[in-house]
């Protein structure tokens, strides 16, 4: 009887800490049970019902619809263009925070201001207005267009909407730990006879490694399911500019519902696993150059 008192004994309050860690603020009970009902409801639930209503078509049927040369094409559309433009906009996102963060200009705030429009602005304004400025005609195509560079209505379209969308979430991820960064370790790098390059990559890029990551995760997800943006510059062509969220409008058009939900468990296991990857990779880069 002893040992088997022991045993609960010496396990649940492990168990308790896990579950239930120290604070001075108490209701753990009811706002985890609310947490699980809300994600259940709102997340589980719908990617639930999309993978069963896909399931009604089998595996024959489901590799069928998914292995049709134009949904391979477009996936590819989207998810390679995708994942070049959160990496641009990730490079390019550290630059414009360090600038915003640690210099002053005149007209700062309103650059800082006007980042956030992406946020803000309907995705079909902004897909008009790159469409008249990138077409043949536009401001910028009429010059490019002479030299053999199409823009508007070719995947270069899609790339240059997706970096637009997924710009801020690169910038505004990094700008908390650059305002934090301790200047002293960069004058006492310079001290110690680090050339500037050595300070920048030694000691200043390592601790923005971990939210450069979380950016480009935000960047990747936002720009894989765009859509109002793409569709007025991509020119929308089969096995060319055709994007995977197109693709599953037309079939929707079409009522061929399960070959929307087929797609659709595609983009939803390749974003899962990419997403799952990232912060994986975020952990190790937390664990390897710690917090700011």
């Amino acid at each position: 009887m002893s040992s088997a008192l022991t045993l609960p004994a010496t396990l649940y309050p492990r168990a308790r800490r896990w579950l239930r860690p120290r604070s001075a603020i108490p209701g753990f009970g009811v706002a985890f049970g609310y947490t699980l009902l809300y994600l259940g409801l709102i997340v589980l639930l719908p990617l639930a019902a999309l993978v069963l209503k896909a399931s009604e078509m089998g595996v024959v049927g489901w590799w069928s619809a998914v292995s049709d040369e134009r949904v391979v094409a477009a996936l590819k559309t989207s998810f390679g263009l995708s994942f070049a433009a959160a990496a641009l906009d990730s490079a390019f996102g550290l630059l414009i925070a360090w600038v915003l963060t640690r210099y002053r200009f005149p007209g700062r705030k309103i650059l800082d201001a006007m980042l956030d429009l992406p946020f803000a602005l309907p995705t079909a304004v902004a897909g008009i207005a790159l469409t008249a400025i990138y077409a043949p005609t536009g401001w910028i195509g009429q010059w490019v267009e002479p030299l053999g560079l199409k823009i508007a209505f070719t995947p270069v379209g899609i790339f240059v909407a997706l970096v637009f969308v997924g710009l801020p979430f690169a910038v505004r991820t990094v700008e908390p730990l650059i305002a934090d960064l301790d200047r002293e370790l960069e004058e006492a790098s310079a001290t110690l006879g680090a050339t500037r390059r050595q300070t920048v990559w030694r000691v200043v890029i390592p601790p923005l490694i971990p939210a450069i990551i979380t950016g480009f995760a935000l960047a990747f997800a936002r720009a894989v399911g765009e859509y109002g943006s793409v569709i007025f510059i991509a020119g929308n062509i089969p096995y060319v500019s055709e994007i995977a969220p197109l693709l599953i409008i037309i079939k929707l058009e079409e009522f061929n519902y399960a070959g929307a939900t087929a797609i659709a468990t595609v983009m939803l296991a390749i974003s899962f696993g990419t997403l799952l990857l990232i912060n994986l990779l975020q952990a190790y880069s937390r664990r390897k150059f710690g917090h700011v």
